[in-house]
């Protein structure tokens, strides 16, 4: 890739010079990486086309709105209300959020997108626990909802090991979908709420085929992770 853009920028008329000693890999590249990862690959995001309400929204691709997130929660614990985390493992985790919303007056119904991934540091044995324990806690707290926010109630939709999927029903309709990956220390959330009623129906989609299209691409990201 470096030779043909060096070749692109030499067929203007300029000269590159070489740049001295090694190129760090955090960041420079939006690509795959090992499981022991600094950065979030493009490739870890789900695709567009597999977010529910993707044809009447044409969701833009994940990975170019996402921004780096500090003290990152998820979307259902604002709703929910959720106290925060004593001293909170994501604060020290990779993570990038990316958010698709309508900001304009008017546009009550509408749904919106938020998309996290969370990825930890270091070797899998460590980190991989850390990022199922998060995990766990988020499925505790998203059970609590009612309790922490008595407007709001939760159901579980779909459970299996390592995956979730909910609906938080009140005054804003929450669909709320988290899957980890011990074996590359990966979490991957997806969440869209409108208030109620929703303007656009929710699409009868298979709750599996979501974790499974926020699985898979951690897989891929994250090289030899999933065997």
């Amino acid at each position: 890739m470096r030779m043909a853009l060096a070749a692109l920028v030499l067929s203007a008329g300029a000269v590159v010079a070489p740049v001295p000693g090694p190129v760090p890999s955090a960041g420079a590249e939006p690509y795959d990486c090992p499981p022991a990862c600094d950065t979030i690959p493009d490739s870890a995001w789900i695709a567009p086309q597999a977010v529910p309400l993707a044809a009447e929204y044409g969701w833009p691709p994940l990975a170019e709105v996402a921004r780096a997130a500090t003290a990152p929660r998820f979307r259902f614990e604002e709703l929910c209300e959720t106290p925060p985390v004593h001293l909170d493992p994501r604060g020290y985790a990779v993570v990038e959020r990316a958010v698709v919303v309508e900001q304009a007056a008017g546009t009550g119904g509408r749904w919106q997108l938020q998309a996290q991934v969370m990825h930890w540091r270091g070797e899998t044995w460590w980190a991989g626990q850390r990022a199922a324990e998060v995990f766990d806690t988020a499925v505790a707290a998203l059970l609590a909802c009612q309790r922490t926010n008595p407007g709001a109630s939760p159901s579980l939709t779909a459970e299996e090991p390592g995956r979730i999927a909910a609906v938080v029903a009140g005054p804003v309709v929450l669909h709320q979908y988290l899957v980890v990956n011990p074996a590359n220390s990966t979490i991957s959330e997806l969440a869209l709420w409108s208030t109620a009623p929703p303007s656009t129906p929710w699409p009868p989609v298979a709750d599996e085929a979501v974790l499974d299209a926020l699985d898979a691409p951690l897989c891929v990201a994250y090289i030899g992770s999933c065997r």
